[in-house]
């Protein structure tokens, strides 16, 4: 049984528009490979085929993932989110005293997490570590490697 996908609004959006682009364009753009690798001639040793088929099978098993996303879909209502504690949809700043910088994450659910954009995921480490804290408390995230790494919540904003 699937678990709840946790969504911001933004991710809702973000994840209707793919699956809008994959049904439309791209299997359009798909089904027309097809066409012209059939246009080669016999079909058994036509590996241009055989591509093809290989991603329309990609691409319907996408839809289908992204579908079932939508399904089991919950949306943060951001009018309920505060600046009081981190939860999926806040924007949290932290200090590191280790690496002398601070930081800011975003904490989305897994589906819109984004290391590269600092969205984290709520069941990531830090996210986890992040959650239900107040701005002021010290937070140990545990390593892969055994060992912890403390940050400092500076501010907590609403996205």
């Amino acid at each position: 049984m699937q678990k709840d996908v946790i969504l911001t609004p933004e991710g809702l959006e973000k994840l209707k528009e793919e699956i809008q682009y994959l049904q439309t364009d791209k299997r359009r753009e798909v089904a027309e490979r097809i066409k012209e690798a059939r246009e080669f001639g016999d079909i058994s040793e036509n590996s241009e085929y055989d591509d093809a088929k290989n991603e329309q099978a990609m691409l319907e098993a996408r839809i289908a993932t992204l579908e079932d996303k939508l399904r089991s879909a919950a949306v943060i209502d951001e009018s309920e989110l505060d600046s009081e504690f981190v939860r999926v949809g806040s924007v949290v700043t932290v200090d590191d005293p280790k690496r002398g910088k601070s930081v800011q994450y975003t904490i989305v659910g897994s589906t819109e997490a984004d290391p590269n954009e600092n969205r984290l995921s709520n069941e990531s480490p830090v996210g986890k570590a992040l959650l239900g804290h107040k701005s002021g408390d010290e937070v140990e995230v545990g390593l892969p490697n055994g060992g912890a790494r403390k940050l400092k919540i500076t501010k907590i904003a609403v996205g």
